[in-house]
């Protein structure tokens, strides 16, 4: 198999991309305590008391309980689905590939046997 300099150049971009969205997203969070430390010298020179804040919000509060099963129910009837096409689809020398999505419908069984399970839990 022989890459291109195209395949080279996508691989790069892709690579730049990544990095520069790791970097901007520093410098956001940089930008954002740099202002929230310049706030609370201007508030101890005047003498108001602020809360603390954390530097980064907690996200676990915010997750949304239906995306697992969704999650599961689209991996499982896209995988089941194909491997339908593939049964009748496939020449009979290649007949034996249409277990080839399998793994995908046992993760999304998985997932939603996950939620449902661990669902009893949380009360």
């Amino acid at each position: 198999m022989s890459y291109s300099i195209g395949d080279g150049m996508v691989s790069l971009a892709l690579s730049a991309g990544i990095i520069s969205y790791l970097y901007l997203t520093h410098q956001g969070r940089q930008r954002r305590l740099e202002i929230i430390h310049q706030e609370r010298l201007v508030a101890m020179d005047k003498g108001i008391p602020l809360p603390e804040f954390p530097a980064e919000p907690d996200r676990r509060d915010r997750s949304d309980p239906t995306v697992l099963p969704i999650l599961g129910t689209v991996l499982s009837t896209l995988a089941v689905g194909t491997m339908i096409v593939l049964n009748l689809n496939l020449a009979p020398a290649q007949h034996s590939f249409w277990v080839a999505p399998l793994p995908f419908a046992f993760l999304g069984v998985g997932l939603a046997a996950y939620h449902f399970l661990s669902r009893g839990s949380d009360r």
